[in-house]
């Protein structure tokens, strides 16, 4: 593709001379030696400008490159298979990338079969994103690989869809933050898919006409059990054989050597070490709406308490409860269980009226001192179905159309200080605080 000399460099030149040739997980990982509290690389090294994005025209597909193929990738291959099988938007799963043969393969035939097409297969990100013609890439890699692989993506000019949480540490949410903000006309979509139930804009817009008051106090949670502990469902591969046809390595990436363990590579979000656990795996989807209901700021100051009651064998929590504040003066109660299902009802308390999450629907009720001045009411909210079939969905439509997506890198990173500070709260049982001018974070 022909280069104007007054843009961006073109995806081979980036593949060559930027940050991801010399190692953006090199980069990450002296971030997070500079300081244990949440270090930041030379911000020059983090905001070069993206290469032309592949051309799209209107009766084009839109072709997508996939990075991760275990269960959550293979699983999004196959939910966008469907939609546009069900004649919802014009796409293509192109590309596939993984450290592990069997499962690469597997979803390869997978995706050409049901497709009919060829659809090549890499073992290094670097080679697929190399590719002009891809034009978004999907990442479902461990979280540790999120951050390192949204930034070699945007900068070779390729939207992203990343699973959730944004990224394993906060050091890494803020770089991210800073290569998307440097490129804004890119698209960055996080998988926190419940920012599509349209109760969550009725409570926003109530908040917004000042229906509640000043809100205070909210409260979520997401608490579910099972009877021997927490993703145990993932298999084990008896098949999976380092240097052979698995680079065990590469997947360890910027967190180092680590000796093989077939249980951390299949259920690395019940170590501490690869994963936050409930915080960063589950609470993700229920704090990321209600951040964008409340508008509340930056959280300032997190605390976190709980343990491990039942999952013994787990090395991350399996019970956490949180408390935030915000720079505008809020307090967010969040509850996060893998040993009990029965949550916290969904609610946000305003100083005249309370708006109650907990059904489709979004409902206000007023405070007793308020009922001679404000009226019940209730927002009735269509079933819209399948949440995260809708977020895949809007990163398509913004991909062809560059509007705006709707779980934003602004809010993932908001979360990912709740994410960040409560997972070092629960481990060294201080309280956290984070500087909202200098994007920093410290103990209290």
């Amino acid at each position: 593709m022909k280069q104007d000399q007054s843009s961006g460099p073109t995806r081979r030149e980036f593949m060559t001379t930027s940050a991801a040739a010399l190692g953006i997980g090199a980069l990450l990982s002296a971030g997070c030696a500079s300081s244990g509290s949440g270090g930041r690389t030379p911000r020059s090294r983090l905001t070069a400008k993206a290469a032309d994005r592949a051309p799209l025209r209107l009766d084009e597909p839109i072709r997508i490159g996939v990075i991760g193929t275990g269960g959550m990738g293979t699983g999004h291959c196959h939910a966008l298979m469907n939609l546009v099988a069900s004649g919802h938007e014009n796409a293509q799963v192109v590309a596939l990338c993984d450290v592990c043969d069997p499962r690469l393969e597997a979803a390869r035939s997978a995706c050409a079969d049901k497709q009919g097409i060829s659809v090549d297969t890499y073992r290094r990100h670097e080679d697929l994103l190399e590719r002009d013609d891809i034009h978004g890439v999907l990442i479902a890699a461990p979280e540790h690989w999120h951050a390192p692989l949204a930034i070699d993506a945007i900068l070779a000019g390729k939207d992203v869809y990343c699973e959730k949480p944004m990224t394993l540490r906060l050091h890494e949410a803020i770089e991210l933050y800073d290569v998307a903000n440097a490129n804004p006309d890119m698209i960055l979509q996080v998988g926190t898919q419940m920012i599509m139930l349209p109760k969550y804009q009725a409570a926003r817009d109530l908040i917004k006409e000042g229906a509640i008051g000043k809100p205070t106090f909210s409260q979520t949670s997401y608490c579910r059990n099972s009877l021997d502990g927490e993703w145990l469902y993932y298999a084990l591969d008896p098949q999976w054989e380092p240097g052979r046809n698995l680079d065990w390595k590469r997947w360890c990436g910027w967190l180092g050597d680590m000796p093989w363990d077939p249980e951390v590579y299949a259920r690395w979000r019940r170590y501490r070490k690869t994963s936050t656990g409930i915080i960063g795996d589950l609470l993700v989807h229920v704090m990321t709406p209600l951040l964008y209901a409340l508008d509340m700021g930056w959280p300032t100051r997190v605390v976190a308490s709980g343990g491990h009651y039942v999952d013994k064998a787990m090395e991350n929590h399996d019970q956490v409860n949180i408390t935030v504040e915000f720079e505008d003066e809020h307090t967010m109660m969040v509850a996060g269980s893998t040993c009990n299902e029965v949550g916290l009802e969904t609610m946000i308390r305003g100083h005249q009226a309370n708006l109650y999450l907990n059904s489709r629907h979004c409902i206000l009720r007023p405070e007793r001192l308020f009922v001679d001045d404000i009226d019940e009411r209730r927002v009735t909210c269509p079933d819209i179905g399948n949440d995260q079939d809708q977020l895949r969905l809007d990163w398509l439509k913004s991909i062809r159309t560059r509007q705006p997506n709707a779980s934003t890198v602004d809010l993932a990173t908001k979360c990912m200080v709740i994410v960040d500070l409560a997972t070092r709260s629960m481990w060294d049982g201080r309280a956290y605080q984070f500087d909202p001018q200098t994007l920093t974070a410290s103990k209290v």
